[in-house]
């Protein structure tokens, strides 16, 4: 057997939200053989099977998974300089599997002095998991950098490489995780980084941390691109963005509501619903592709939610009104009170948010 195989299982300690009752079967698989011979096992039992990765972006029933959760876990993060072709010509192509870190590659980038992913800094999870959501933050996407995902075809039976272009990446989703969900097993990614490049933060908060800190010009590229992921890390943490297991509002999934992003006719009638319910202009915004995008965390708060806010065993992150966390709750609390969320900023703006983590639900029986 070349994957390794447990019973009854539990899962929560191995989700950042500590939520979820145990798996009937636990799979973990280091290379495509694991993945295939793992997968073969479950259609020869007709055992339903789930794909999980860290546990960084999932809601896990409370009553467990009823069939086989499979973890890639192929290991290994290498380096190859000028390996890039076409538009990733000079640069440094990272290749690593989907079971290291993700903190753990954009680290041992930023310290080869290497940009492209140094705003991804502390983004918990594997690698793996990164491409399904097309994972980003402060003003970087995945999907700037990625040249290709490998990846063991579940319709197919074969592994395949699937070039950037092929992912269907948008904002915060991926083919993987809409129109080929659950086809694909991911093995590993490619990455095409700069070397010898001065970063340059896009997103506002982040350039203005790092301009207090010094006027990267004046630095050598290498400790500017050390600098911006060492702001990034601060930004994080005080956001309960960086797993800490002291901190207990870092027992979350992240951001847990997209950002809308609206036309600007949208946008406009946004401003006059809100005008209805009394929250006057101006309505924070700032450019997105299609249109604007509008804080989702400001629309939660102005619709009656507190930060530090309590549910139960769930609540609000005392430091981000966009993450909630598990203070030794339910998932089905959690849902609830993501549902009442929801229904309340509908009501004064129109606008339904959507979840940006996986809800896992049992098949039917």
């Amino acid at each position: 057997m070349s994957f390794d195989l447990r019973h009854d299982v539990p899962l929560a300690p191995l989700t950042t939200l500590g939520l979820g009752g145990p798996a009937s079967h636990l799979a973990d698989a280091g290379d495509a053989a694991g993945v295939r011979e793992a997968l073969d096992w479950s259609r020869e039992r007709d055992v339903p099977v789930l794909i999980l990765g860290g546990g960084s972006n999932v809601i896990l029933p409370d009553a467990g998974f009823e069939g086989l959760v499979l973890r890639a876990r192929a290991p290994g993060v290498s380096f190859e300089e000028g390996a890039g072709r076409g538009e990733a010509a000079g640069r440094v192509v990272v290749r690593a599997g989907a079971g290291v870190s993700w903190d753990e590659v954009v680290r041992a980038s930023v310290e080869r002095g290497l940009v492209g992913i140094e705003c991804l800094s502390g983004i918990p999870g594997w690698c793996g998991a990164a491409p399904m959501q097309n994972i980003g933050a402060y003003g970087q996407e995945l999907a700037e950098t990625l040249v290709a995902v490998t990846a063991y075809d579940r319709d197919d039976g074969e592994v395949v490489r699937l070039p950037s272009d092929a992912c269907g990446f948008g904002y915060r989703t991926s083919c993987f995780k809409a129109a080929d969900r659950d086809r694909f097993v991911i093995l590993s990614l490619e990455l095409a980084l700069a070397p010898d490049a001065r970063p340059r933060p896009r997103y506002p908060e982040l350039a203005e941390a790092v301009a207090r800190e010094a006027d990267l010009a004046t630095l050598s590229p290498g400790e500017a691109v050390r600098l911006v992921r060492e702001r990034v890390l601060a930004l994080r943490r005080a956001k309960s963005m960086v797993i800490d297991p002291d901190d207990p509002d870092t027992r979350s999934a992240g951001s847990f509501f997209l950002n809308p992003v609206l036309s600007a006719r949208a946008f406009d009638g946004l401003v006059e619903r809100l005008a209805e319910h009394g929250i006057a202009a101006p309505v924070p915004s700032y450019p997105s592709p299609g249109g604007v995008k509008v804080p989702a965390a400001w629309l939660v708060e102005r619709a009656g939610f507190r930060k530090g806010e309590r549910r139960g065993g769930v609540g609000i992150s005392s430091v981000h009104a966009l993450a909630l966390v598990n203070r030794d709750g339910t998932a089905a609390e959690l849902l609830e009170l993501a549902a009442s969320i929801q229904d309340a900023v509908e009501r004064i703006s129109g606008l339904r948010l959507e979840i940006e983590p996986t809800i896992v639900e049992n098949p039917p029986a």
